[in-house]
């Protein structure tokens, strides 16, 4: 049977209309951005942004695939960092920011594999939220 070509009004066939449109994406230098490390009991997420706050890459543990409590270890955090740093790299990110988050076990080390990996670290600031009273606390257990 075969295909049947359909012509729309600008000439071209339909076969060739729905091919995509194959763009070379740009990639812009940047000189200084953000690491942005949450890193909770479950799990370490690793982000960076240029300073205007565009997200350039991220990774976590889990889509590392590790799985479990395995996530939230220093190990995994360390190899969160050195996969992000395969994805920079061609941007020519050079000097960063840290952003702490979080009381995970991954945090500190992710901080030493940033600075192991070359990036000239500017400051580092931890914005881990913190309960001011927090809610009312229940009511004592009468056994």
């Amino acid at each position: 049977m075969g295909k049947k070509k359909v012509v729309t009004q600008s000439g071209t066939t339909a076969d060739e209309a729905a091919k995509p449109q194959t763009q070379s994406r740009k990639t812009k230098r940047v000189e200084a951005g953000r690491f942005y490390i949450n890193a909770s009991y479950n799990n370490t997420v690793i982000s960076v942004t240029d300073t205007g706050g565009n997200l350039l890459a991220w990774a976590s543990a889990g889509s590392l695939g590790f799985s479990g409590p395995k996530k939230a270890t220093p190990f995994a955090s360390s190899k969160v960092i050195s996969v992000l740093t395969e994805k920079v790299k061609p941007l020519g990110l050079a000097t960063v920011d840290v952003i702490l988050k979080g009381v995970g076990g991954g945090r500190d080390s992710a901080v030493r594999s940033i600075i192991n990996q070359g990036f000239n670290v500017l400051s580092i600031k931890d914005v881990t939220p913190i309960p001011h009273n927090g809610p009312r606390p229940p009511k004592v257990r009468r056994v």
